[in-house]
């Protein structure tokens, strides 16, 4: 299957110096990619989170929380919303039959309003807990004004006896031919979960939140930019769950060698890397990733 790496709009943290690491940064907002994939199934196409949407772009203020919009500082550009780089590939948003949630973050899925006649699929754990609203950060970071379709909803449960590459419970996507599935990486949110897609040559997993920095995946010496550490700290559920799901990516990339291309939302240089320009670019027609 043929996949294109959409960045769904940027965010700029405040002190860009503890995200990003350059000197000169520290009075600068930081730059952070919100990494979607867009693959072209035998079903239709398949979006793998979506970023932000043309409703939080027109009115953030109406579907964001103040605290993340002054935190995080979006880059709004309706260019770069999912729905608008598909159109440049040569697509129409009716194209896109599923949606594959790693988690209901609102900057993973802001734009779901863009789609309303896709099915979205997630961990139940996560569709029941976001829907809780239990704390007030909970309330900041899940926002049900982003869900306006949620008749269109597909959960998912894990079960024991599915397995990939090493990870057990996980959730083929049974629509999909089995090519795409859900893995569970608990710890940034209860429901949290990668998403695997096979393409030509092995598989390539979308590890969402699961880790921010691509140093954190380095078997000998992993580390983190330090204001990439405190927002995980800050937005996690369970911490072991998510150190010990840290170890199996690095467990993996090891294990698996070139078979398995991990990456994550927010790392930018990986994006870059896998997208072939720049994270300020939207997709074009021309600019496809095998």
């Amino acid at each position: 299957m043929k996949v294109h790496h959409l960045n769904c709009i940027s965010s700029c943290p405040l002190c860009g110096k503890l995200f990003n690491g350059h000197p000169d940064a520290l009075l600068r907002r930081g730059h952070l990619a919100c990494h979607c994939l867009l693959v072209e199934s035998p079903d239709g196409l398949v979006l793998v989170d979506t970023g932000f949407g043309l409703r939080d772009v027109a009115d953030p203020y109406s579907r964001l929380s103040k605290f993340f919009l002054l935190l995080l500082k979006p880059e709004f550009r309706r260019e770069m919303t999912a729905i608008r780089q598909i159109e440049r590939l040569g697509f129409r948003a009716s194209d896109v039959r599923h949606i594959v949630m790693t988690h209901l973050d609102f900057d993973h899925a802001g734009g779901l309003d863009d789609f309303p006649d896709a099915t979205v699929h997630m961990l139940a754990t996560e569709r029941d807990y976001a829907a809780k609203q239990k704390t007030w950060l909970d309330r900041q970071r899940f926002r049900p004004q982003q869900w306006s379709y949620q008749q269109m909803w597909q959960v998912h449960s894990p079960r024991y006896g599915d397995r990939w590459e090493g990870f057990t419970q996980v959730c083929p996507v049974a629509q999909l031919a089995n090519e795409i599935a859900l893995i569970p990486l608990a710890g940034h949110t209860y429901g949290h979960a990668g998403v695997a897609v096979r393409r030509d040559g092995g598989w390539l997993l979308l590890a969402g939140d699961a880790y921010f920095d691509k140093r954190e995946l380095d078997p000998v010496n992993p580390r983190c930019a330090p204001g990439l550490r405190f927002y995980q700290w800050m937005l996690e559920k369970d911490r072991d769950a998510r150190l010990q799901n840290q170890q199996r990516l690095r467990d993996l990339t090891q294990r698996a060698g070139a078979a398995v291309t991990v990456c994550c939302s927010h790392d930018v240089d990986e994006f870059e890397r896998l997208a072939g320009r720049s994270a300020a670019l939207p997709a074009e027609r021309l600019v496809m990733q095998a």
